[in-house]
């Protein structure tokens, strides 16, 4: 029987953060074996560990590493990915990982405060591009949210690190905290434009932000945390010029949801990549 481990990720309390399954051998199991688990576990993602391409790191400290939510694999997850590497932790102690994603090569570092684990992704290399009208009035209808409720100073685009998110920005904590959206309608649109989740914001000041991420793709109504998104959004951000090319942001996630959670998102001069982390913790069988 394959073991499952279940970890939350960008929470110390294992009630808060995003719960990931994490199988740390895969080896023996297919495609459909893993959606199953993941369907079965009914977490946003699940991940599972086999071994690396060759001459990918340490032994020991480099996986292949495949996601999945309930109903299809993703090309990258962030909060199972910072859930793996807490097990990980645990398990082979503080350091270096490195991951072979399907969205290339995720290194990880692992590091120990006062007993609680952390871990720190860097994402591939990330980009945004525009997203055209007909698209964003269909995310809007479908969110049921007036144009008139975005935030004019952060403009609609879609934002990849790993995988592609459309980030919305809200003009109030109200209209973030007022999420009741058209699953099927929404869904549809984001199979056509090949998005993972919605990266809903709002700014609380210039480095403090609230998140939400609808992901009905992956048959789950929110995402408690979701470190992709973090990423792509922190691409979004320094790519758009809205934050110094040096920053650390504070994204709070999960309040809405009764699991709340703080991921952490640094962009370093001259790094292409965004690097994103947060605490770990096992949930009790």
């Amino acid at each position: 029987m394959t073991n499952v481990l279940r970890y939350t990720a960008f929470s110390s309390d294992p009630a808060g953060g995003n719960p990931a399954g994490v199988v740390l051998d895969a080896s023996g199991l297919d495609h459909d074996a893993m959606l199953a688990i993941a369907a079965e576990l009914g977490y946003s993602e699940s991940a599972f560990l086999s071994a690396p391409p060759e001459g990918l790191g340490e032994a020991g400290r480099a996986f292949t590493i495949r996601y999945f939510s309930p109903k299809a694999e993703v090309p990258f997850c962030g909060h199972a990915t910072v859930a793996t590497a807490v097990a990980l932790g645990e398990r082979v102690g503080p350091g270096e990982l490195v991951f072979a994603t399907r969205a290339g090569t995720v290194p990880v570092t692992v590091t120990e405060d006062g007993g609680t684990l952390r871990a720190t992704l860097s994402s591939v290399e990330p980009h945004t591009e525009d997203i055209a009208p007909d698209d964003l009035a269909e995310a809007l209808a479908a969110l049921d949210w007036p144009a008139a409720d975005l935030d004019p100073a952060l403009t609609p685009r879609v934002a990849y690190a790993g995988a592609r998110h459309l980030v919305l920005a809200a003009a109030t904590r109200e209209r973030l905290a007022d999420l009741a959206y058209d699953f099927e309608r929404l869904a549809a649109l984001m199979r056509r434009l090949d998005l993972v989740t919605v990266q809903l914001v709002w700014r609380a000041s210039d480095t403090v932000f609230h998140v939400r991420n609808p992901f009905p793709v992956g048959g789950v109504v929110e995402d408690p945390a979701t470190g992709a998104a973090a990423a792509a959004f922190g691409a979004y951000l320094r790519e758009l010029a809205l934050v110094p090319e040096e920053s650390v942001l504070t994204l709070h996630q999960g309040e809405d949801l009764g699991r709340p959670g703080v991921l952490t998102v640094t962009l370093r001069k001259g790094d292409p990549r965004v690097h994103v982390g947060g605490a770990g913790a096992r949930i009790p069988a």
